[in-house]
């Protein structure tokens, strides 16, 4: 897939407060809405591992210097925020830092709940370049869920000071999504970024996202029937191949959710489903 331009025809909205790095949106039809959250049209998750620099890119869009307050029934912080592009209007939910998906940890599971049953429009992998390969794990749990991803390549900066240097576009073919080079904290690439997310939101951008198959018969076999199984009970419902998975591997977490109901929420629209796990 390839590198994703960002449009250049419109000037950016300030935002009230000062910031360093507005001149990067100069180029970008940006407005930061802070926590005004009411009428979004898309909602955007912001997943990664720790110390990625997610919560700068969320600050960034947002305009937000902090707003962080608890999941429902949890301990552990989330941050929501808004931005307004191409007079389409974002809510951005910043995930926990987790480096898997696999519910091994509260982390884990809020995350992974929230891109799997909340169904956001785009999630968004924010990754350290200058360590890739630790952070791919995320990335492909990731794409295992959904197909409507962006990888932000963020710490390019730190990476080049390594004496590293990333192809990103042959990333974005190898993984099947958009793959945007950033640098945050100096604005480097958050304008491209904005572009990417609005495309895979609207549908202007199809991802075909890389997803492992390759399973010893007896197990593909295991997966096809309870597939089969899954999509009889729950015609709509996305990635049933994933969730037949989990459940395969003895996932409580997902058991559960199949015999209290949950797996039939994922058939609504995704902004619907969003604030379904929002309020959980």
């Amino acid at each position: 897939m390839s590198k994703v331009a960002a449009s250049t025809s419109t000037p950016v909205t300030a935002p009230n407060e000062t910031c360093a790095n507005c001149n990067v949106y100069r180029a970008a039809n940006l407005k930061k809405l802070g926590v005004s959250l009411t009428q979004t049209d898309f909602v955007v998750a912001l997943a990664g591992n720790p110390n990625t620099g997610k919560s700068t890119v969320f600050n960034a869009l947002t305009g937000l210097r902090q707003h962080t307050g608890n999941w429902p029934g949890k301990t552990v912080a989330r941050a929501e925020g808004a931005f307004e592009y191409d007079a389409k209007r974002y809510k951005i939910v910043d995930l926990p830092g987790t480096y898997s998906l696999l519910s091994t940890s509260l982390d884990e599971e809020i995350a992974r709940d929230f891109i799997l049953f909340g169904q956001p429009d785009v999630t968004v992998i924010v990754a350290d370049a200058s360590r890739l390969e630790r952070n791919l794990n995320l990335v492909l749990q990731v794409l295992e869920i959904t197909d409507r991803a962006v990888l932000c390549l963020n710490l390019m900066d730190e990476a080049k000071r390594h004496g590293l240097a990333v192809d990103e576009r042959q990333l974005a073919r190898d993984l099947g999504v958009p793959v945007i080079p950033a640098a945050a904290r100096s604005g480097q690439g958050l304008p491209e970024l904005l572009q990417a997310i609005a495309d895979v939101a609207t549908g202007k951008a199809v991802c075909r996202p890389y997803r492992l198959a390759n399973e010893p018969p007896a197990l593909k076999n295991a997966i096809n029937e309870l597939v089969a199984k899954l999509k009889t009970a729950h015609p709509d419902l996305p990635n049933a191949r994933w969730v037949a998975l989990r459940l395969l591997g003895g996932d409580e977490r997902m058991a559960e959710a199949l015999r209290q109901g949950e797996l039939g929420r994922l058939e609504r629209p995704a902004s619907v489903a969003a604030e379904a796990v929002l309020a959980k």
